[in-house]
């Protein structure tokens, strides 16, 4: 499991249980919330009751009052008001009222008028002067017939003389409580899949980034020449460079051993052969043979002022993870200056030369190192077509790809050989005198070419050797 699913499967559980709860409690609190909030104005519209009934309990005319018949009327009325959507269509409020002792008086639903409601917790708290409330339901089989009933003391000076209730049936208040409740759900669940959302997408980017940087190190550690990830300022982004400088390091103090070592043995050879001559020069030769000696010395130190300033240029592409600058190069004009450069050998050598290169061709990127490694192919081939051999250059576009081939006749390639060509001091005798090269021509191509994000293949084919150098069209 990769590390962004896993951190998001710790952040949905945790968003998850946390919606949960909050949302469960407050599910909760709706039903209890609203019926505190009616009760509330049942306490305030029984205490008004208690004060309009106060003079006719008093003087016992409550029975002959205009009371019963308002009530009645009370009951009669459909108000079709819009509470918030929801249409309220009847009254729901019942209202009885007792005496001292708890008889009903007046009852507005008028099944109670005469029994004795002392035993209610509402009367029967309000006589003893404590706050009278009860929740009774109608079906004893029925949780949701529940009624809830608070009284007010009717009071005469000090003295309570009886007392008012007002009912009202919680069955009216659920459909607000469903509305409610319903209403919230939603919002809930419109959060809860919000921030899963953002979680998701954080830990997306999360996992992406490490991805880059996982990818990266992997790059950097199977040789391959990659830039370092782009990323934001922070931990990320100074990870990234952290990374980097840790390559730049490594790879810095790898190349040095691997060089030293590598350049130590490419040295022995020619300072061997240096010294040798120079110490046969001490002593007393023909003139032809001290020639000779001094011919090898010649030769030896080109060949390391060779490997020297080749050693130098592979030194720089090799160390570099991108090109400084990408221009248009015309690839015809730039082959056209290699082979006029190189056109005393051609003569001197016999070589035939068939060329097959669009004008509008156009190569992107550094000047100077495209230069150079096609320069170090033409040589190539140069050292091994035979007098009078044929040379043939060709180049096209092929989906988005330059490819340059250079053909040269030759033998074939031997097959062990093939796959080290590329290969840093890794060289074949020339077939002029048997010596080989400083092995550093083609690894230079090669670098080059994967500097410029292309590749370069060698392979045998009838009668010779095609070097193909592909490289990006645009």
């Amino acid at each position: 499991m990769s590390l962004g699913i896993r951190i998001f499967a710790v952040y949905f559980l945790f968003v998850g249980l946390a919606s949960w709860f909050v949302l469960n409690t407050v599910m909760e609190e709706i039903r209890p919330g609203v019926r505190q909030s009616t009760e509330e104005t049942l306490v305030d519209t029984a205490n008004l009751l208690a004060e309009i009934l106060r003079d006719d309990v008093r003087s016992g005319n409550l029975a002959q009052s205009q009371l019963p018949e308002l009530l009645e009327a009370y009951g009669r009325r459909q108000p079709q008001a819009n509470i918030w959507g929801l249409t309220k269509s009847q009254v729901n409020h019942r209202i009885y009222v007792t005496d001292a002792f708890g008889r009903v008086l007046l009852d507005s639903s008028g099944r109670a008028v005469g029994q004795d409601y002392s035993r209610w917790n509402d009367v029967y708290l309000t006589l003893r002067g404590d706050y009278g409330a009860r929740s009774t339901r109608e079906d004893p089989d029925n949780p949701d017939s529940s009624v809830m009933y608070v009284a007010a003391p009717i009071l005469d000076r000090e003295e309570i003389i009886g007392v008012v209730s007002v009912a009202k049936p919680n069955q009216t208040l659920q459909p607000y409580i469903d509305r409610s409740q319903r209403r919230l759900m939603w919002l809930g669940v419109g959060l809860v899949v919000l921030g899963l959302l953002v979680g998701a997408l954080l830990s997306w980017w999360l996992g992406r980034s490490l991805g880059k940087l996982t990818q990266y190190a992997q790059a950097v550690s199977a040789g391959q020449r990659v830039e370092p990830p782009k990323m934001s300022d922070g931990e990320l982004g100074q990870l990234a460079l952290a990374l980097e400088q840790m390559r730049s390091e490594l790879e810095g103090k790898n190349y040095v051993e691997r060089y030293v070592h590598t350049l130590t043995h490419e040295l022995k050879s020619p300072l061997a052969a240096i010294r040798g001559a120079a110490e046969l020069l001490d002593s007393e030769m023909p003139a032809d043979q001290r020639r000779r000696f001094i011919s090898n010395i010649q030769q030896e130190t080109s060949r390391l002022q060779q490997l020297s300033e080749r050693l130098l240029h592979l030194a720089q592409v090799e160390q570099r993870q991108g090109l400084e600058e990408r221009e248009a190069i015309p690839l015809a004009h730039l082959l056209e200056e290699l082979l006029q450069a190189r056109q005393a050998r051609i003569t001197a050598g016999g070589f035939s030369v068939e060329w097959a290169v669009e004008d509008t061709l156009r190569l992107y990127g550094e000047r100077f190192l495209l230069n150079q490694a096609l320069a170090n192919l033409l040589d190539n081939a140069l050292d091994f077509t035979p007098q009078g051999g044929l040379l043939r250059i060709g180049a096209g576009r092929c989906e988005g790809w330059i490819e340059i081939c250079l053909y040269n006749q030759a033998e074939a390639i031997p097959e062990y050989a093939l796959a080290r060509l590329t290969e840093r001091f890794y060289s074949l005798p020339r077939p002029s005198g048997g010596r080989k090269s400083t092995g550093l021509g083609l690894n230079f191509v090669k670098e080059v070419a994967e500097l410029h994000g292309g590749e370069l293949t060698i392979a045998n084919v009838e009668r010779g050797v095609e070097v193909r150098l592909t490289l990006p069209a645009d």
